[in-house]
């Protein structure tokens, strides 16, 4: 899942789910579901991230004070297998713009990259490929910088449209948005106790790289769509509060503690709820 759109504008949008189902119909007529979703229940596949922040929570008080420049790390993965890849993102917003830079890692490196040892090939599953290490590196550098660890886990089941041959435009749903927070490098598939963060409510992201597209600003009208802020990790925080953000789960019940790198079968039942309700 290497497909990146490096710099891009963003427009996020809180929608129903009668509306997402007739928004739907509306977007296939000019973009194909991705390859992810493909065959999937209700076109959707699990996006899982760690987020990375300050003691101080700085990134999340950047947002809530709407600076225009600002940045967030992130470690993104899309399943439990040892051995398929995490990315190490840095998010930067510039006034409108966003720039994102993402190296794939190996998930066995993860522990000692975010313990302060900077990238090398070795740790890639690409270790040819100079570009996913200078990302990982500056990833790595920000977050010494910054004096960053994990803070929160976020999960959620992502429906994405895009045109196979050409990336420059992108549409995506995001349902049943959960958060949890973590001090812990390891990368769970499922956290006890998340807080959903939105509720039933959709997201809708339209996301371009140049002029923005004619038959988005017709969807916008036609089903007559109001721009809002939709940062899913400081949602979560903004929701629940500094101190639940602040806990440390570790110094909970051992049993309370997901095993990490669940199993399939675990996995699926992670978003059951909603594939019952979503379709």
């Amino acid at each position: 899942m290497s497909r990146l759109q490096h710099q891009r504008f963003e427009l996020k949008y809180w929608i129903t789910e009668e509306k997402a189902r007739c928004l739907r119909e509306f977007v296939r007529a000019y973009l194909p579901l991705d390859g992810y979703g493909a065959g999937q229940p209700d076109a959707s596949y699990p996006t899982l991230s760690l987020y990375l922040d300050t003691a101080a929570l700085d990134t999340y008080w950047h947002v809530i004070a709407g600076h225009k420049n600002r940045c967030k790390l992130r470690l993104r993965y899309y399943d439990e297998r040892p051995d398929s890849p995490v990315f190490f993102e840095l998010k930067r917003r510039v006034g409108e713009i966003i720039i994102k830079d993402r190296g794939g890692v190996r998930k066995d490196a993860v522990r000692s990259l975010l313990g302060g040892q900077m990238p090398e090939p070795r740790h890639l599953l690409q270790p040819w490929d100079a570009g996913q290490l200078a990302a990982a590196q500056k990833f790595c550098r920000h977050m010494l910088a910054m004096r960053a660890t994990p803070r929160m886990h976020v999960a959620y089941l992502r429906e994405a449209y895009e045109d196979p041959g050409n990336n420059a435009v992108r549409l995506t749903f995001d349902r049943r948005v959960e958060s949890a927070p973590t001090r812990s490098p390891r990368l769970v598939a499922q956290s006890e106790r998340p807080h959903v963060v939105f509720g039933p409510t959709v997201i809708l992201e339209l996301k371009f790289t140049n002029r923005y597209p004619k038959w988005f600003q017709d969807l916008v009208e036609i089903f007559d769509l109001t721009q809002m802020g939709a940062a899913k990790y400081a949602e979560g925080i903004f929701t629940r509060g500094e101190e639940w953000a602040r806990r440390d789960p570790r110094q909970e019940r051992a049993a309370d503690i997901v095993e990490e790198f669940l199993s399939a079968s675990q996995y699926e039942a992670v978003f059951e709820k909603v594939r019952h309700t979503v379709g």
